[in-house]
């Protein structure tokens, strides 16, 4: 081994060993930033859809193919729909849910009003990641039983509905409330129908089979029920001529109309605009869930719900309106500003812990940045201390040969010993003038025993 590299080991080795303390402390502050923090995501979620067939449900599993190629593990949860999403948010568990506008049993949007045995409390540890499509309420009836009310064998209004057999969902969906509070402000008995609470699937096939006269529901038209009934013979779709004042008395509820022609062009399906009253389902979620995955399904829903509709142009959704909760922080900032800059150049995980832990990392850095400033006075007093705890050896035998000059003979072994033991000690180049100042002493020394 050349000298120059062993004094370049002997510095590393030096300098290492000077440094070690700050590397400890440096990794338990940073140790201690990440348990604090907790930057990456947990590999699995809950997300509460619906029934099968169902929007709710279809969305679902479009979030579980997305986020599978980060790694994210979306265990799809059906319910009933609406309600029982936000009941199980509430309960702790889903993570997440589709919650549809008045779910929450509110007069209005603003003031979070429940006429359910929600507290605000249970609301408050919700959170929104914004509006993501609308919900038409699809009221289909049979023709041949408006044939039998009325010559023009079309309903126009609710109360065409009394004394009819009327499927309104399950309780868990949601729309058993909102026909009830459609049913009051028209002033209808609601003893007045034969209201039946099937889920969508079974309710349909009863429907088709001819044992319910009309069914009621609110979905997108996404969901495969809509769009098999829009295209069924002797099926029709009740418009809301007055759409635009019932979203006056409901404020959760926004009119819409279906344009001629837009299920098929081709053959002219709807043949008329129908106008209908729709609520906007938001992507909800428990304000414990880890920020990364709110972030992750707010960059999603960008993906999925940000194209044209029945109901809305490209990039209306999602957003930030008719929201009955609170925005999330992560969500707001996403459709504000889109996903990171370091998202678009590198993996999530890494992007997500560097935007994560900057400001700790930051913190770090001013707290070990003063401290740093004593490394080089240590590593000063490590190495000259090798060769000055040698001085208080020499010093005695000085001493003793002015006390003691009988002694000189053992006094000369006892400082040859000394010389060789200083011959053995490395020092690096830049520290070679004490340690040959120490020699030249110990020779001073040596000829005073001459």
């Amino acid at each position: 081994m050349s000298e120059k590299l062993r004094h370049s080991l002997l510095y590393l080795r030096d300098m290492g060993q000077t440094v070690w303390p700050f590397i400890l402390l440096a990794t338990a502050l940073l140790a201690l930033a990440y348990w604090w923090l907790d930057p990456n995501p947990p590999k699995r979620v809950v997300l509460a859809t619906g029934p099968a067939q169902s929007a709710y449900d279809e969305f679902g599993k479009r979030y579980a193919k997305i986020l599978a190629a980060r790694g994210i593990e979306v265990v799809l949860l059906p319910s009933e729909g609406s309600s029982a999403n936000l009941a199980l948010l509430q309960s702790g568990k889903a993570d997440l849910g589709f919650v549809q506008g008045g779910s929450i049993g509110g007069e209005s949007i603003g003031n979070k009003k429940s006429d359910t045995n929600q507290s605000n409390e249970t609301n408050d540890d919700i959170a929104s990641l914004g509006s993501l499509f609308v919900e038409p309420v699809w009221l289909f009836y049979r023709e041949d039983t408006a044939k039998k009310t009325n010559a023009n064998a079309t309903f126009t209004t609710l109360a065409d509905l009394k004394s009819l057999r009327v499927n309104v969902g399950t309780a868990g969906s949601g729309v058993p409330n909102l026909v009830d509070k459609l049913l009051d402000i028209n002033r209808i008995d609601p003893a007045s129908i034969k209201k039946s609470q099937l889920e969508q699937t079974p309710a349909t096939m009863a429907f088709l089979a001819g044992e319910l006269d009309a069914i009621v529901f609110a979905s997108a038209p996404e969901s495969l029920m809509v769009q098999m009934l829009l295209q069924t013979p002797g099926v029709k779709l009740m418009s809301f001529a007055q759409s635009e004042a019932y979203s006056r008395r409901l404020p959760f509820l926004s009119p819409a109309v279906l344009p001629r022609g837009v299920v098929d062009i081709a053959k002219d399906i709807p043949a008329l605009d129908v106008r209908l009253v729709a609520s906007t389902t938001a992507l909800l979620t428990r304000t414990e869930t880890h920020p990364a995955l709110v972030q992750l399904f707010s960059q999603t829903s960008q993906t999925i719900h940000s194209g044209a509709g029945w109901f809305n142009r490209a990039r209306d959704f999602p957003n930030a309106t008719h929201s009955e909760f609170d925005l999330s922080k992560e969500a707001e900032r996403n459709l504000k500003s889109g996903a990171p800059l370091l998202q678009h150049y590198l993996p999530f995980w890494m992007a997500n812990l560097i935007e994560r832990m900057w400001l700790a990392l930051g913190i770090i850095v001013a707290i070990l940045l003063p401290l740093s400033r004593i490394i080089p006075p240590m590593y000063k007093f490590r190495i000259r201390s090798r060769i000055f705890k040698w001085y208080g050896q020499l010093q005695q035998i000085e001493e003793q040969i002015t006390q003691n000059p009988q002694a000189k003979a053992s006094l000369r072994t006892e400082l040859d010993d000394l010389d060789a033991r200083v011959g053995t000690i490395s020092v690096p180049l830049s520290y070679a003038d004490e340690l040959y100042a120490l020699r030249n002493n110990i020779n001073l020394v040596r000829m005073k025993l001459i």
